[in-house]
């Protein structure tokens, strides 16, 4: 038997909070960005994704109005960090509501190292950095979607196999429901299946 949940008599909070307890796991986009004033600012938001291929664009979604959405508007580019599990308690340390004109770099006491193509900073210890240029924005409602232009790629020599990003290597975290965070598990494999072999195989049977 199913329960049912209704958005449209459900609180939004509450039909919020079912909807981060199913869509699970969800990557981290750790975000660095950099106000007109000068001031560094870096934040998790865990609703990311890769939004194009060509050319290469990622997005995150600002549920409301935060420091990395108003720095972005002001500046046009961004950071895009790797979340790896060894930094698990700094990077909940960032989600904490400093004040604007706070760098969470300061107070958290998280290293930064210059960007290559964009004025944010990047995370000194994380195995990646997606610096992006500011592609576009959409506006949802409550919600900010914010899509970026990769133009630069940095990562650690240490999580390369033969030139390739090892996921073993980079152990991702992600959030899940309520304050629960996912570790990295199991990995794995398998092949698409083309279905030209699909119909052969099947025939075969």
């Amino acid at each position: 038997m199913r329960v049912d949940f209704d958005p449209q008599t459900m609180q939004s909070r509450a039909f919020y909070q079912l909807l981060t307890a199913v869509v699970v796991p969800r990557p981290i986009a750790w975000v660095s960005t950099v106000g007109a004033d000068g001031t560094t600012n870096l934040a998790p938001h865990s609703f990311f994704t890769v939004a194009c291929v060509n050319p290469p664009i990622v997005q995150f979604t600002s549920v409301g109005r935060k420091d990395s959405l108003r720095n972005i508007e002001q500046t046009g580019s961004f950071v895009v960090n790797f979340a790896p599990e060894h930094l698990f308690e700094q990077i909940n340390a960032t989600a904490t509501d400093f004040p604007p004109g706070v760098s969470e770099f300061d107070a958290v006491g998280i290293e930064a190292e210059p960007s290559l193509r964009v004025a944010p900073p990047r995370v000194a210890g994380s195995p990646v950095a997606l610096e992006c240029e500011l592609h576009s924005t959409v506006l949802l409602g409550d919600s900010t979607v914010v899509f970026g232009r990769v133009v630069h790629a940095a990562v650690d020599d240490e999580v390369l196999v033969d030139g390739h990003p090892e996921v073993e290597a980079l152990r991702p975290l992600t959030r899940l429901g309520k304050n629960e965070w996912g570790t990295f598990g199991g990995v794995r494999e398998i092949a698409r299946v083309p279905y030209a072999r699909w119909q052969k195989d099947s025939g075969a049977r």
